[in-house]
């Protein structure tokens, strides 16, 4: 299907629709070899070879989606030049699409890791707004009393975060630690270990047991598969429509 060329740019994330205008009006786009000048023209991303500046954007890809059971010990970026460390996608390398992390895990992190080259679908569901739920089972020091489970429940404020509700459950209680069942609907950085260290139960051992309603069931540690077709439309159904504004004054039912 062909679509504007200022479109198929922006989606490859190289520039703004505006930028990539102008890009175009200065002749430094070119389609099938031939330099297009002229704003409203179009290409088949999946077919026409297109290019910027000499360089060619990667046609466009089948969408592909994919889950992992990321082990601890590696981290969630395409490569680390720098230092050479194991990063995630040395687990997918089976899969054929190129396809990028939704989101991320800290390195000693485990557990639901999803990945997709459907960028649009991606930006979404690590959209706050959307509250796509991510449940973790955290090991932590101590035991937290009930106050603390209500002080996660509304929310915990530091000096530089607002940290939204989160619903928070003690598991199975292990000597002088225990495991909690946080289900969360933000992931900002260190999310988790931050909260944890705050309320006075740090964190042990962390693990993401369900990302958007995907589980980890049969998948061995370091293993991916993809998703079904079911899953795959339960995800789309979770962001599909934009959630309705709170009008000033009025409270959102729950």
């Amino acid at each position: 299907m062909k679509i504007r060329l200022q479109k198929i740019i922006a989606d490859a994330g190289l520039a703004s629709r505006r930028e990539a205008e102008r890009w175009i009006e200065s002749g430094k786009v070119s389609v099938n070899g031939l330099v297009v000048t002229k704003l409203g023209t179009l290409a088949d991303p999946a077919k026409d070879d297109v290019k910027v500046q000499g360089k060619l954007i990667p046609r466009r890809q089948e969408p592909a989606y994919v889950i992992l059971n990321k082990p601890t010990g590696c981290l969630t970026t395409m490569d680390d030049d720098k230092r050479g460390r194991t990063t995630v996608m040395e687990y997918v390398r089976v899969v054929e699409a190129r396809v990028f992390p939704v989101g991320r895990l800290d390195y000693n992190t485990q557990g639901a890791l999803l990945f997709t080259n459907d960028g649009l679908l991606a930006k979404k569901l690590l959209d706050p707004k959307y509250a796509v739920p991510r449940t973790y089972k955290v090991k932590v020091s101590g035991v937290p009393n009930e106050k603390t489970l209500k002080r996660l429940a509304r929310g915990v404020h530091l000096e530089d975060s607002k940290f939204k509700p989160m619903e928070a459950k003690v598991g199975r209680v292990s000597g002088k630690n225990c495991f909690l069942i946080l289900t969360l609907v933000e992931g900002k950085n260190h999310h988790i270990k931050r909260v944890c260290e705050h309320i006075g139960h740090p964190v042990i051992k962390l693990q993401r047991t369900h990302f958007a309603g995907l589980s980890l069931t049969g998948l061995p540690l370091g293993a991916c598969r993809f998703l079904s077709t079911k899953e795959i439309k339960s995800l789309k159904k979770l962001v599909m429509n934009d959630p309705a504004p709170i009008k000033p004054g009025r409270k959102k039912r729950v």
